[in-house]
């Protein structure tokens, strides 16, 4: 009996817990994992003028580590063109029941060329290698299906991937695409007629048996840049679409209204008995929370507003916050969002999630920092610059996009970079000259956020030239792509 208590307390040292299949029995014993030690970041040429290949870059995290900061491996895509973007795993916590599962292959949707990459991060995690290639004609013929965005491991050992139209850049066909565990086109998840008016983000709560997906817009649209007009002209979504899971039958459609145009990024709380979330809308910059009514159907609220802000000599006279990404911390305790225009990251106390209390925030960049063009307007009339910190002398560039966070919660990642088309649009100087990743150091007792001194990776320095850098992903699981059942 000692004999198995050793192997036991072995077994929790060397993987941060009992293992019975990949991630973590619940998001609370995730937080007690192992301190992260590498990043796996997607990079991108698409859209920058450079005729090179997009890559994944893995980056050192260890603060022990000779190496750290430091971009150690890229893996260049065999194409050019793919915008990289969002990434996920083959397989998750939501398969920790199953010792024969591991979570071997990130899966690298290209949300231009429609292609979809498998790669292997198992042989060498420093050095991650191509395993496979989907290819976008094999999609398209077998289920339409085009612009893929978000992946998702399911229990089953499928892959879900949700895609935002179809070849031809047409909302209307946009659904979910399933694979299987080698990567073989199986079909739609979503029953035939059941399809969404826009695709974008997703996340499955089983023990509530729904899904809930978001909508970004018509890829005609938000490929060529962001144009309101075609705001007025329904090419943007404003609405969630709540599915049974697994069936896949479309139950309720919630129309968000004025106060929720573009909802991107989607999250249920992470405890797998919670029957509430919120979804980041960019355009009018709320966080929605929804949540089941006792009826069985779901509702919406609106729970955090970030104002927009009076502005001059900027295209607008009003600057939304536009928040592009937002992330829940294991413990369900604090939300962080990220304002790619104002250029602050903000925490807010959720544990009573229908109230959230800002505790935290803090300016990485933005369109009105000091030195821009563009000024911010106060009630009283007089102008205003935000004041932007130089880390380690270098001026931050663009306004914080992707964020992660440790399973520990004390620190968040950002990068800069949203989508090639819309970076050219509104931060020209970040296509110029790159972009680059920062970590926050978060203060999970009282409330706070401040920049690392130490940490600061540019990806304007890289050896092909200056490249954009968006998603970020753990070897070993995260709170954005882990979902319990």
């Amino acid at each position: 009996m000692a004999t198995d208590t050793v192997v036991v307390e072995h077994a929790k040292v060397e993987n941060g817990c009992c293992k019975k299949g990949p991630g973590y029995a619940t998001p609370l014993d995730a937080m007690s994992g192992p301190r992260e030690t590498l990043i796996y970041v997607t990079c991108i040429y698409t859209g920058t003028g450079k005729e090179k290949p997009d890559y994944l870059a893995t980056i050192d995290v260890d603060p022990s580590s000779p190496t750290y900061t430091k971009v150690i491996h890229r893996l260049p895509m065999p194409y050019v063109g793919d915008e990289l973007h969002h990434s996920g795993w083959n397989s998750c916590s939501s398969c920790h029941g199953d010792p024969s599962a591991a979570r071997r292959y990130l899966v690298l949707p290209s949300l231009v060329s429609g292609r979809i990459y498998a790669i292997d991060t198992q042989k060498d995690p420093r050095a991650p290698t191509l395993h496979k290639v989907v290819e976008p004609n094999d999609i398209v013929q077998k289920t339409g299906l085009a612009y893929p965005h978000t992946a998702h491991c399911l229990a089953s050992g499928d892959i879900m991937v949700s895609c935002l139209g179809d070849k031809d850049g047409k909302a209307e066909g946009n659904g979910f695409l399933l694979l299987d565990s080698d990567f073989n086109v199986k079909g739609r998840w979503e029953k035939p007629g059941h399809s969404p008016l826009f695709g974008y983000d997703f996340w499955y709560q089983p023990r509530h048996k729904t899904m809930i997906s978001s909508s970004w817009g018509a890829p005609s649209a938000f490929t060529t840049g962001f144009n309101l007009q075609h705001v007025s002209d329904g090419l943007y979504g404003r609405h969630l679409h709540v599915y049974s899971w697994p069936e896949g039958e479309l139950k309720q459609t919630l129309d968000l209204g004025n106060t929720g145009l573009i909802p991107l990024e989607i999250r249920f709380l992470h405890d797998p008995d919670k029957d509430s979330g919120y979804v980041g809308c960019a355009l009018t910059s709320n966080m929605v929370r929804f949540f089941k009514k006792p009826d069985g159907s779901w509702g919406h609220e609106v729970s955090i507003s970030v104002k927009p802000v009076k502005v001059q000599n900027w295209i607008l006279p009003e600057m939304p916050g536009l928040i592009t990404d937002f992330l829940i911390s294991l413990d369900d305790r604090f939300l962080y969002l990220a304002n790619w225009l104002h250029g602050d990251i903000r925490q807010y106390n959720i544990e009573d999630p229908a109230n959230p209390k800002l505790t935290g925030q803090i300016w990485v960049g933005g369109v009105f920092r000091k030195g821009s063009t563009v000024s911010a307007e106060a009630e009283d009339g007089t102008t205003y610059q935000a004041d932007v910190p130089e880390v380690q002398g270098r001026q931050l560039r663009g306004g914080p996009q992707m964020i992660q966070l440790s399973l520990d919660g004390k620190r968040l990642y950002a990068t800069n970079s949203l989508f090639s088309a819309w970076d050219r649009q509104f931060y020209p100087e970040l296509v110029e000259k790159g972009g680059h990743m920062l970590q926050v150091d978060v203060d999970t007792e009282k409330g706070g956020l401040a920049i690392n001194p130490n940490f600061f990776v540019d990806f304007g320095s890289e050896p092909e030239g200056p490249s954009l850098a968006h998603e970020m992903r753990y070897p070993g699981g995260d709170c954005t792509s882990d979902i319990w059942i």
